[in-house]
């Protein structure tokens, strides 16, 4: 009588990854469950950086909501601001003077250069490639002293203003910007040469975290993440705003795959096709006003409020009592460097939101962890949060 060895008894582990980890690239907790080093259900656990953002906006006025969008997606500071700055303008039913728009593009797009290259820097940095890290900050640095510039802050800058700018642009800053215009793509092959046709950086993310562009729609995918699975939209593009319509750029895609090396490829690219139209709006900057002549709206230039006295006391009711939109509701998006940032804004007359919502890109990217990472290996894992570009405050709010 033969006799039936038994089987072997497995059992998984569960495992958590962060929420202080590095590559969780914030207070990510990520809940793991192996077999051995494949992947059998990967839960991210949201929550750790929630601050209420939201509900605070809902107690100040919409002028003293604007360092609050900062700390949404910190890399990308001002963009947040653009696209708040938007959706109150809309509200009031008010469009400011070209040439704030065509400065609202230049500082929106070199700041996508800036978080890309963060992307760029960590990611690498996470998969075991440190000098594509030092190379990247080279040029975020650059960008980070033109933010510094205009509104004397590098890390937070807040130089959009609703109805404008906070005032015109300083003097030596567009000599700046043409250096670094024409300095980047020099620049941007050495990223390229780095890790595009690196054999190790292929094998780490060819084929780690597909999903097609039906799934991405499904998943409710947008920006670079969208566009890396093929799926060919672009809201400066389709949906412009800002004056995006008189620029010319391409919209980068992906392979139909949708790995994490299409989206690496799709991100290069995109920072190629932003140096692109900061260069445009160099050539075509046009003269003028930099915010809505409307007292009810901008606040007055600081040199008048020192002087005058009428000036004096309508900036001190503008921050004190705040501008006060018609009632309705509103949604405005945009094109942020993660994907679409929208904002939905009810107005009940008053000077601050009745109900703000947020829809951050980072948050509905995350919500795929498990589909992309199940039944790989755990060393995935990092390639697929390096490939999502999240921010947690993105995600928290």
């Amino acid at each position: 009588m033969d006799i039936v060895q038994p089987m072997p008894r497995t059992e998984t582990m569960l495992l958590n990854l962060g929420p202080q980890h590095p590559s969780t690239h914030g207070v990510l907790r990520v809940l793991l469950e192996l077999d051995g080093e494949l992947i059998v259900m990967a839960d991210p656990d949201i929550g750790y950086l929630h601050r209420g953002i939201e509900k605070m906006c809902e107690y100040r006025t919409y002028h003293k909501c604007m360092p609050l969008m900062n700390r949404l997606d910190y890399l990308a500071g001002e963009v947040n601001n653009f696209g708040f700055c938007l959706a109150v303008e809309k509200l009031l039913g008010v469009e400011v003077p070209k040439r704030a728009q065509y400065i609202r593009v230049m500082i929106a797009e070199l700041t996508r250069i800036a978080s890309h290259l963060f992307w760029l820097g960590t990611h690498g940095h996470d998969l075991g490639a440190m000098t594509p890290l030092f190379y990247a900050f080279r040029e975020r640095e650059k960008i980070m002293d033109l933010c510094e510039m205009v509104s004397g802050a590098r890390m937070f800058p807040l130089y959009f203003r609703i109805g404008g700018l906070a005032a015109d642009l300083p003097e030596g800053f567009l000599p700046g910007v043409w250096d670094f215009v024409k300095s980047f793509p020099q620049r941007w092959k050495d990223y390229d040469t780095l890790l595009t046709q690196n054999e190790i950086w292929k094998e780490r993310t060819v084929g780690v975290g597909t999903m097609s562009a039906e799934e991405a729609l499904d998943w409710g995918w947008s920006g670079p993440m969208a566009r890396g699975s093929g799926v060919d939209w672009d809201l400066r593009r389709d949906n412009p705003y800002s004056s995006y319509e008189d620029f010319e750029f391409d919209v980068p895609l992906g392979t139909k795959e949708g790995d994490t090396y299409s989206r690496y490829l799709v991100r290069m690219e995109e920072m190629l096709q932003s140096n692109r139209i900061v260069r445009q709006v160099l050539e075509k900057l046009p003269g003028g006003p930099v915010k809505v002549e409307d007292p009810r709206v901008s606040l007055p230039p600081k040199e008048k409020v020192y002087t005058d006295i009428a000036a004096l006391i309508n900036h001190f009711l503008l921050i004190q009592e705040g501008i006060k939109p018609p009632k309705g509701e509103i949604y405005q998006c945009i094109e942020a460097p993660k994907g679409e940032l929208g904002f939905y804004i009810v107005s009940d007359g008053g000077p601050q939101a009745f109900r703000l919502k947020i829809r951050g890109p980072s948050f509905v990217v995350l919500a795929a962890t498990d589909k992309l990472c199940r039944g790989r290996l755990l060393s995935d894992l990092i390639a697929v949060i390096g490939t999502m570009d999240i921010v947690l405050a993105d995600v928290d709010r």
